[in-house]
């Protein structure tokens, strides 16, 4: 009987677009047959074997090379112009239920009313007396991040990366994150002292939002205010593989304890090209409500070469759901109807030569804008928000394979045997 084509190892691991060890290691799983090489010292493979088990995808999330581009989640689905956490609209899940109940429902797949996640006291000292040893200039996510190390330093049980554990400790962590950043103070009205927010809001509900609005604006924390921040920390839970959820992975992959896996995530996000460009938008709105002309400022921004902040989005062909949601709840807000015009506006002047439509970012500088928040506030609302997700994200990577998430590098510098540097100097 005529014997089908033979491969070495190498060949087989070029079809596979694996690491040769990684052959070997679909034949202690069964997923491959290898034979003795009578002529030399190597393995064979047959051809029409491997290549079914490429035709299947049956390389894992765990063989070397391709791990980045097969991890499993079950965590978010993004669908043309929708998003999904675990199957249901996030749309939908941020209009009827507050964050906190959909972080929870996240993390365990249990929907429970009402919940509501506060600080440890422990925690909460560390993590303001670190905060309070920055310099003056710091902004909200230099302190988020000093928090999360600072909490995770008076947690002598970080280590245990138990299922309760990581619970625990995502529901002590958030609320310790708003909690430790200091209060915007409002003027005083001739007493001397700030006004007492509780007494002149009267229905403090101890929600995250309300008490994260506080650390954002001196103004009333109006319920329709409220309301739209509330959306827009339920709207940023997750989005599939961000950088900074990437980022959370690998480390939760190297077994990182849970403080340490949003601290990885939180220095991803200080990039500019991800959690801060609401920032941009906020100082992009101002300008228009300053100038009156929202054309005059995208013609600035194209004359200098600079892309419109707030519009288009690399996931979504069409509109960014997230961005529509919050500018439904934004319609409410007291004052929101002028910044509502000016973003709507550099939307429609910028569809004049190309189709962006607003994303998220700039649905959020619109909320930031309207409530006389900084402009960082974006930022800070997003890496609040986005801690939920990657706690989940974590979750499932601690039950993955140890350290899965490790790379090939193809390597493209000189070829060994180099000299040493300074090889010949006497």
């Amino acid at each position: 009987m005529d014997e089908g084509q033979r491969l070495t190892t190498r060949e087989a691991a070029e079809r596979l677009g694996v690491k040769p060890e990684t052959v070997y290691a679909y034949v202690s799983r069964g997923q491959l047959t290898s034979r003795r090489d009578p002529r030399g010292r190597g393995s064979t493979f047959d051809a029409e074997e491997v290549d079914a088990l490429a035709r299947r995808g049956g390389r894992e999330p765990s063989a070397g090379g391709d791990a980045f581009q097969r991890i499993r989640t079950g965590i978010t689905l993004i669908d043309t112009d929708r998003y999904y956490f675990r199957g249901v609209d996030a749309t939908e899940l941020a209009r009827r239920f507050r964050y906190e109940e959909i972080a929870e429902w996240l993390w365990t797949g249990t929907l429970r009313e009402g919940i509501g996640f506060d600080a440890p006291a422990a925690l909460l000292v560390a993590a303001r007396r670190a905060i309070g040893a920055l310099p003056a200039h710091s902004g909200s996510t230099d302190r988020l991040r000093v928090a999360a190390v600072a909490a995770a330093v008076a947690d002598p049980l970080r280590f245990d990366l138990s299922r309760d554990a990581v619970l625990t400790t995502a529901r002590a962590l958030i609320p310790t994150l708003v909690d430790a950043l200091p209060e915007v103070e409002e003027p005083s009205r001739g007493t001397g002292r700030p006004v007492d927010r509780v007494d002149r809001d009267g229905d403090d509900d101890g929600s995250l939002a309300r008490r994260l609005w506080s650390r954002l604006t001196a103004r009333p924390a109006g319920e329709p205010g409220v309301r739209a921040l509330d959306m827009a920390l339920s709207l940023l839970i997750d989005h599939d593989l961000a950088a900074s959820t990437l980022a959370v992975r690998v480390a939760a992959s190297a077994r990182a304890h849970p403080y340490a896996v949003v601290s990885a995530g939180l220095g991803a996000l200080e990039g500019p090209l991800h959690g801060s460009a609401s920032g941009l938008a906020h100082r992009m709105l101002t300008e228009v409500l300053e100038r009156g002309s929202a054309a005059a400022v995208v013609a600035d921004h194209l004359r200098a070469g600079r892309p419109v902040p707030g519009l288009g989005h690399r996931l979504y062909p069409g509109r960014d759901p997230r961005a529509e949601a919050l500018f439904t709840v934004l319609r409410e807000v007291p004052g929101a109807g002028p910044v509502l015009t000016a973003a709507r506006e550099v939307e429609a002047t910028t569809a004049r030569h190309a189709p962006p439509h607003a994303n998220v970012d700039l649905a959020l500088a619109v909320l930031s804008v309207t409530a006389g928040m900084p402009a960082e506030a974006g930022e800070t609302v997003f890496a609040v928000a986005r801690t939920a997700g990657w706690i989940a994200h974590a979750l499932e990577e601690y039950g993955e394979q140890p350290l899965r998430l490790r790379p090939n590098g193809q390597y493209n510098g000189p070829r060994p045997p180099g000299d040493l540097p300074g090889a010949g100097r006497l």
